[in-house]
């Protein structure tokens, strides 16, 4: 019985299968697809179901090209249309025979919808292709931009809807696919994809992949570079250049106990392995939570697992994002909202309640930074957006993460954890393997968790309407009143006594520097930088809320400039590089901000160039 309904789920969105309901094949097997506004595929009138993909990535030329063959479900459709951006379009066919195409216009955004003639009775099409030197979704990166200075490397990054920038494909997350992979690769370097993976190099550079369960097209993933891989348990283990293995491996020892504490709360990992990358510097996230093998960044790496609640974040995507996906973007914080509370019930699973309340109440600090910036936006702080004609990466922020997260904590403490955690897990159980929207998680919640319980809650004033409401759960933190305690002691008495800080972990350093007062001195700072060497801290996220604070109170003590200006022009992690890019224009320092952009700019992605361009009016 659990095979088949395991079974069922695979295939909802094929043969919308029941448990108890024997198929009727006389019944269209094409599903109901939502209007969305960010594809120009037509998934009601034909659609991709599985994808074979045969490629060579050139190193030399910068271009990875080769076929994509599809098998596809049609209704008697002419045609299908796939979302290509920047790519070069060579042939295309159907069954095997050469057939017309076309490409549409192109949108600064959306790119070009490629048209590709069929019949009725056409099962697979076949595109030969390749990128170009504007594809979005890949960072070449020289040997000098990584780790170990010997190899070159390339990632790509799918999310939002950059996927289309290096294959062509229906970009929309409400579909679906299955995929193998043939990818040729020069023979001293390995490729790995969200998919079953190699665990060493071949002799010939030649890696099949497989991706047996249906995923949504933002999570196709390649990296390819001089990668080792060291096992944490029998499903787990870290990717990395060899320089940062035995680090990335000592980092994330506690995976395993992740992914066990992540079953005991919501059910089985359903994707059978959890394997970490460990990317090079410009990777521009903390984490994407490719199935299989979540792409992160080497700014985790603190040397004291300090941060590894990232590494339970991507985990938690692999319930809430890549097993029960937003059907839109305008639904991402489905995706987000929920596995930002997942990782936080992970990390008080293992490391307990004081801790979990730290990183939740960060993100609430973050979460009212970013309403105050929408203040001339405030339709963008609603959880359920309306991105029609904007990138869908504008909603993806501090909103659908945090106030996601407190939307749902909120809902916890109205009706019992207990309760709450068995509507969860039904949840992730009953959609699994499926798209939902904002909608239809409206619906499922009234009839399975307030209604049954006779609980009136204002889930419209949470979802449809801008802030956050009077209603919201409160979140306290002891460790953190005393690191504000500690903060007022040192500029009182000016001096610092630093056993007070003894054990501190980076969520305690982090608030106490984020609350520097606005009248703080640099000479405060100064007793600070030489006590806590915040300048030349080795864990990221201190530094960089230091960095911010140096910006704000122009302290230029312990060569902090040249840090930054190093930072800035090593690291792509967006969240930092934005914010300080931020400080350095909040604070009407423009022309240093430029300077270093610069310098820094070759060495980001797409994504966190272009949060850059539009932040500092950049143009080349």
């Amino acid at each position: 019985m659990k095979r088949r309904l395991i079974y069922c789920m695979l295939l909802l969105s094929v043969f919308n299968c029941k448990e108890d309901k024997p198929q009727n094949n006389t019944e269209s097997t094409i599903p109901e697809y939502v209007e969305e506004s960010h594809s120009y595929a037509k998934p009601n009138t034909s659609v991709i179901k599985h994808l074979d993909l045969d490629i060579n990535v050139d190193f030399d030329t910068k271009v990875i090209g080769g076929t994509a063959t599809y098998t596809i479900e049609n209704n008697n459709a002419s045609e299908i249309i796939l979302d290509t951006k920047y790519l070069v379009i060579e042939k295309a066919e159907a069954d095997g025979e050469p057939t017309d195409f076309e490409l549409g216009n192109f949108d600064e955004q959306l790119g070009q919808p490629l048209h590709v003639a069929i019949s009725e009775n056409t099962k697979q099409i076949r595109i030969h292709y390749k990128t170009t030197d504007k594809t979005e979704a890949l960072q070449w990166l020289s040997p000098q931009q990584t780790a170990d200075k010997t190899h070159p490397f390339l990632f790509t990054q799918g999310q939002a809807i950059l996927t289309r920038s290096w294959i062509p494909i229906q970009d929309s997350p409400q579909i679906r696919i299955t995929y193998n992979a043939k990818v040729k690769v020069p023979s001293d370097l390995m490729a790995v994809m969200s998919a079953e993976n190699p665990k060493k190099k071949t002799t010939d550079g030649i890696y099949t992949f497989k991706m047996q369960q249906p995923i949504s097209p933002y999570l196709m993933a390649l990296a390819v570079g001089d990668i080792y891989y060291k096992s944490v348990s029998e499903r787990t283990g870290v990717y990395a250049e060899r320089s940062m293995v035995d680090k990335a491996h000592y980092e994330f020892s506690d995976m395993e106990n992740m992914v066990v504490a992540a079953e005991n709360l919501y059910g089985d990992y359903d994707w059978d392995q959890f394997d970490v990358i460990v990317l090079p510097p410009s990777f521009p996230f903390g984490g994407m939570e490719n199935p299989r093998l979540t792409f992160a960044t080497p700014t985790v790496i603190a040397g004291d697992k300090s941060l590894t609640s990232l590494i339970a974040h991507e985990l938690a995507h692999s319930w809430s994002g890549n097993l029960v996906t937003n059907a839109t973007w305008n639904d991402f914080w489905l995706n987000e909202g929920f596995t930002v509370y997942f990782e936080i019930r992970i990390m008080e699973a293992l490391y307990g309640k004081d801790r979990a309340n730290m990183i939740a109440l960060i993100g609430r600090q973050d979460l009212e930074e970013e309403i105050e910036s929408f203040e001339n936006e405030p339709e963008m702080t609603k959880l359920k957006l309306d991105l029609t004609n904007k990138n869908p990466d504008d909603g993806m922020n501090s909103i659908a993460y945090d106030k996601g997260y407190l939307f749902l904590r909120t809902l916890e403490e109205t009706v019992g954890r207990e309760k709450f955690d068995r509507f969860l897990k039904n949840y992730f159980k009953t959609n699994a393997f499926s798209t939902v929207t904002t909608e239809d998680f409206v619906d499922y919640l009234n009839t399975n968790l307030l209604e049954p319980n006779a609980i009136d809650f204002n889930i419209d004033e949470w979802i449809y309407k801008a802030g956050v409401p009077d209603n919201q759960a409160i979140i306290v933190s002891d460790k953190f009143k005393n690191a504000e305690n500690t903060l007022n002691d040192f500029i009182t008495s000016k001096s610092v006594d630093v056993s007070k800080t003894k054990d501190w972990t980076t969520q305690e350093w982090v608030h106490f520097i984020r609350n520097f007062p606005e009248t703080i001195t640099n000479e405060d700072l100064a007793r600070f930088d030489e006590a806590f060497d915040f300048t030349n801290s080795s864990n990221s996220h201190i530094a960089m809320v230091w960095y911010e604070q140096a910006i704000n109170h122009d302290y230029h003590g312990n060569n902090v400039d040249q840090n930054i200006e190093d930072f800035l022009t090593r690291v792509g992690r967006r969240w930092y590089v934005s914010t300080l890019f931020k400080a350095f224009k909040r604070n009407d320092k423009i022309d240093e901000a430029l300077a270093i952009y610069r310098k820094s700019r070759a060495n980001y992605h797409s994504v966190t160039m272009r949060t850059i361009d539009d932040m500092l009016e950049f143009t080349n």
